[in-house]
């Protein structure tokens, strides 16, 4: 039953930022911190990330291409399936989880133990939309942005590591990228990311809003949130590939 309590106290959250929206100015300049905070500078390690991915996709699908009747194309064609199917959305949103949802956890849990969402009560301010609707906003906004390039940079990872090995020649790592491409699987994505964008942020922001206590608390608060946004992450990427693909 507490699982109950707490899916309904989430989406009761929900509700309180959506509703009596503050000044747009106001959502703008935030928005716009949260963008360069949550997202800008998430790209060093989302590019890093990405870059080795897709080296190491493409070594080990051409060390386990044992048939010569296999053509070398598919190296390429398995890492651009790889990279825009399930890397790049799913994968780098989980690492984004980790990195941006608990920064969410800590920066409003901070602010509830230290009481000053209550001040923000206390001024008639809606709390909940000040502090978490330009978070959403920002990642829903930036995300796709990130994963798009996310794509890029595993698939030239592959790249660079097929042809510099010897493992693949350029042509047919290229002409791999290219074969049987399927526009509406980087439309499939890009849904799976603004989705996931929406659950990081609101997720983590639960867990923070509603901490209680002292710095440990505050800890605990972003811990759950980065576990808890994982979790829900996966199952919703099993729904939309269940509804999206078949």
């Amino acid at each position: 039953m507490r699982i109950l309590y707490h899916i309904g106290r989430y989406f009761q959250l929900q509700g309180e930022v959506f509703s009596k929206p503050e000044r747009f100015g106001i959502y703008w300049k935030r928005t716009i911190e949260e963008i360069d905070l949550l997202g800008v500078k998430s790209l060093g390690i989302v590019a890093l990330l990405s870059v080795f991915m897709g080296a190491v996709i493409t070594i080990q699908t051409k060390t386990n291409i044992d048939s010569p009747f296999i053509p070398l194309y598919v190296v390429g064609f398995a890492a651009r399936q790889s990279t825009i199917l399930e890397f790049s959305p799913t994968i780098i949103s989980l690492i984004l989880a980790g990195k941006v949802g608990s920064t969410i956890a800590a920066e409003i849990g901070s602010m509830r133990v230290k009481e000053q969402i209550d001040a923000l009560d206390i001024m008639g301010v809606n709390s909940a939309g000040y502090l978490i609707l330009p978070k959403i906003i920002a990642c829903v906004v930036i995300n796709p942005f990130l994963i798009i390039i996310s794509m890029f940079l595993s698939i030239f990872g592959g790249y660079m590591a097929g042809t510099l090995s010897g493992l693949v020649s350029s042509a047919n790592y290229i002409e791999g990228i290219q074969f049987d491409f399927n526009a509406y699987h980087v439309t499939y994505a890009l849904i799976k990311t603004v989705v996931f964008a929406i659950i990081i942020t609101t997720v983590s922001a639960y867990h923070g809003y509603y901490t209680s206590g002292g710095t440990r608390e505050v800890g605990i608060s972003s811990t759950k949130a980065v576990v808890y946004s994982d979790v829900v992450i996966l199952i919703m990427n099993y729904l939309l590939t269940q509804t999206l693909l078949l």
